[in-house]
């Protein structure tokens, strides 16, 4: 990794913390995948867009209607559980 890519995924990393009020160092709790059965959802404001068949971070289990995932461009934002499956 050069160390320009490592400064913008800092970057990215505060950005994220700054926009979801997130303390403390960034951890991946999982894996999931997004149900290849669903209808593909473009993101929203704090909402990130979704792809059947995608593998997403889990971040965090916000609540029991919503999770905090990343998905592989380094993207953060909210995903509904309704259309999460475990790996």
């Amino acid at each position: 990794m050069t160390l320009k890519a490592c400064k913008k995924e800092e970057k990215m990393d505060r950005e994220f913390q700054k926009k979801f009020k997130f303390e403390g160092s960034i951890k991946v709790l999982t894996q999931m995948m997004v149900d290849p059965a669903a209808t593909e959802k473009r993101g929203g404001a704090k909402n990130l867009p979704l792809r059947p068949g995608e593998i997403l971070d889990v971040i965090q289990f916000t609540n029991q209607e919503q999770i905090l995932c990343r998905n592989s461009q380094r993207r953060y934002g909210y995903v509904p559980r309704a259309v999460m499956l475990p790996l």
